[in-house]
Formats: C-alpha cells, sequence, structure tokens
C-alpha cells in the first residue's frame, strides 16, 4: 500500500480515493501504520465504510470494529 505524509491543511477538489477492500480482503490492521484508512465495501454489517487501522484492529466511523488482525 502507498504511503503519504501531509502537514498542514489538505484540499482536494475532485476527492481522496481510499484504497477499497472488503473484510475478507483488507490487510491484517497490524500490518499498516495506525491511522491508515481504507474503504471497506461490506465492512459494518455488511454496508460500505471507511475504516481506520488503530494497528491492531480496523474501526468503522461509529467505533465498531469491523475486521480483527
Amino acid at each position: 500500500m502507498g504511503q503519504s505524509t501531509f502537514s498542514g491543511p489538505v484540499a482536494a477538489t475532485n476527492g481522496f480515493i481510499l484504497p477499497t477492500y472488503t473484510v475478507a480482503t483488507a490487510p491484517a490492521a497490524n500490518s499498516v501504520t495506525a491511522g491508515t484508512i481504507v474503504y471497506v465495501s461490506n465492512g459494518e454489517a455488511g454496508s460500505p465504510c471507511v475504516a481506520v487501522s488503530d494497528g491492531t484492529d480496523w474501526y468503522a466511523g461509529t467505533g465498531a470494529v469491523i475486521a480483527a488482525s
């Protein structure tokens, strides 16, 4: 997975494209840097969501764990 570092405000006029996975194909949360953000097409109770790794688990925006390492 590519990695970018930003400082200061970040703006995108056409939006950001996140890497897309299913729960089954997402990388292990402990294999990516904590704070990594991905789109999971069947993440929270089968519904699409954005997920963030804390270095151990993937969390949906609601705080629900969607995939454990």
